[in-house]
């Protein structure tokens, strides 16, 4: 059983979703940072950064945080979504960090300044939109001829980037723009346990959203 302390994020999402995949039997907690839950002292026990996703495996009472760092131990766990094959598990790896270190903090800030703080810095909006389409870029070539982002399988690298690219509106990309990411994108939320994973912990009453 895995204790799941999230709220409706990209990150939060990357975990749900991993969650889902995999069938494993888990809990959810809510922590809703609009409201500063993620500064309670029980929940910083186990996220000393205040940030979400954090779980608890009751296996074995291990806790973890960091949402890349969360795929890669469910994925050993239940040996799914990470090939060991050398090229493979090196191929994910390489683009679970590209999202960590990139699109994460990018998009991030986009969303910091397009969505929630728009007309604050006409620099800073330009500046983060661009470095999104710039992303997207790096992407759109990467899917030109391969399926998916590490190959041709899914792993947890498509898990941990998907979820920032559905949020394509908030950074103002027209995804369409890019037909590789449209492609894969699409076909990422088609799967049942992305449906279901993209829900928790609240319900998006406008469902997924597509190009």
């Amino acid at each position: 059983m895995i204790d799941l302390y999230t709220w409706s994020t990209p990150n939060g999402r990357k975990v749900s979703i991993m969650l889902e995949e995999c069938g494993l039997e888990f809990t959810t907690h809510s922590i809703n940072i609009t409201k500063d839950e993620q500064f309670a002292p029980d929940f910083l026990k186990i996220a000393p950064n205040n940030r979400i996703p954090a779980i608890v495996d009751s296996d074995n009472g291990f806790s973890l945080f960091e949402s890349g760092a969360i795929l890669m131990y469910l994925a050993e766990k239940t040996g799914k979504f990470w090939p060991q094959e050398h090229d493979a598990k090196w191929r994910t790896i390489e683009w679970l960090m590209w999202q960590m270190g990139g699109v994460g903090p990018m998009i991030g800030q986009a969303h910091h300044f397009v969505k929630n703080n728009k007309g604050v810095s006409e620099y800073s909006e330009e500046r983060y939109v661009n470095e999104a389409k710039r992303l997207y870029g790096v992407l759109n070539r990467r899917l030109e001829d391969h399926e998916y982002a590490a190959g041709s399988d899914y792993t947890i690298a498509d898990m941990s980037i998907w979820p920032w690219i559905s949020r394509f509106e908030w950074h103002t990309v027209d995804i369409n723009e890019f037909p590789n990411v449209a492609r894969w994108y699409k076909s990422i939320a088609a799967r049942p346990a992305v449906e279901k994973g993209y829900h928790i912990p609240v319900h998006q009453p406008d469902g997924i959203p597509l190009p």
